[in-house]
């Protein structure tokens, strides 16, 4: 099993086709291609959001509250199986700072952990201190299985500063139905066609370089949650449905 925890910023963007071509051509002098975009590919991305019933967690995280998390699982293959790994991730985000606190195990072992409280196998002190805090936010939070994501991404990260990453995200889609990462891709459109969801990841401060080059395509910072927005279309479609059903 595998672990990974780290602290950082993120700002989003919108993007029209224009600005993305632009854009990726000026990116090439200072950003080099993630190593899961083999020959200039994207790879996609498949996630399980968890949540209460009244949709408790993702109606605090839009009132942008100084402290907020959520729980989220996770897969980077277009087809998977019950023995093929999977992220389990415990997001926070405190103050703007982003902290990702994660495992990687089997989709099975993820099962069982989530539906019956059966701990994966830990290899170390520091994984069962995660697994520790994903058992804590379970027991404490009545969630389940909510909303599942899909999308596709292009991610760069800097040449002189890895820690410097940019992904833009496309055809992001959504569903409330056959919540399981092993069903197939589809769902209902997050974000238009020709747009891109671009997220600076960085420690620190954003390079000079990269705030000149927003500046010259006219690229403003806005804020964007693709749960987030999901669950407004979400309240919006229930909204109108009730009204139609009272006229």
């Amino acid at each position: 099993m595998a672990i990974k925890s780290f602290k950082r910023f993120e700002k989003k963007f919108i993007i029209n086709s224009t600005q993305y071509n632009s854009l990726i051509l000026k990116l090439k002098d200072y950003m080099v291609l993630d190593k899961y975009c083999k020959n200039n590919n994207n790879y996609n991305i498949y996630t399980i959001y968890f949540d209460t019933k009244n949709n408790d967690v993702i109606r605090h995280s839009i009132s942008k509250p100084y402290y907020k998390e959520k729980l989220r699982l996770r897969s980077y293959k277009d087809s998977i199986s019950l023995d093929d790994k999977v992220f389990l991730e415990l997001k926070k985000k405190v103050n703007g700072i982003v902290n990702k606190r994660r495992i990687v195990i089997t989709l099975k072992e993820a099962y069982d952990f989530l539906e019956n409280g059966i701990y994966p196998g830990a290899p170390d002190n520091t994984s069962k201190q995660v697994i520790k805090e994903i058992d804590y936010y379970l027991k404490n939070n009545e969630i389940s299985p909510s909303v599942y994501i899909g999308y596709t991404r292009h991610a760069f990260f800097g040449k002189d500063n890895p820690d410097f990453r940019i992904t833009f995200d496309s055809n992001i889609i959504s569903r409330r139905k056959d919540l399981y990462l092993e069903s197939e891709c589809s769902g209902i459109n997050i974000l238009d066609k020709d747009k891109y969801l671009m997220e600076v990841k960085f420690i620190g401060a954003i390079p000079l370089w990269f705030t000149k080059i927003l500046s010259e395509l006219k690229i403003y910072n806005t804020h964007f949650s693709k749960y987030g927005n999901e669950y407004i279309n979400y309240s919006l479609e229930n909204t109108n449905d009730r009204r139609n059903k009272i006229c």
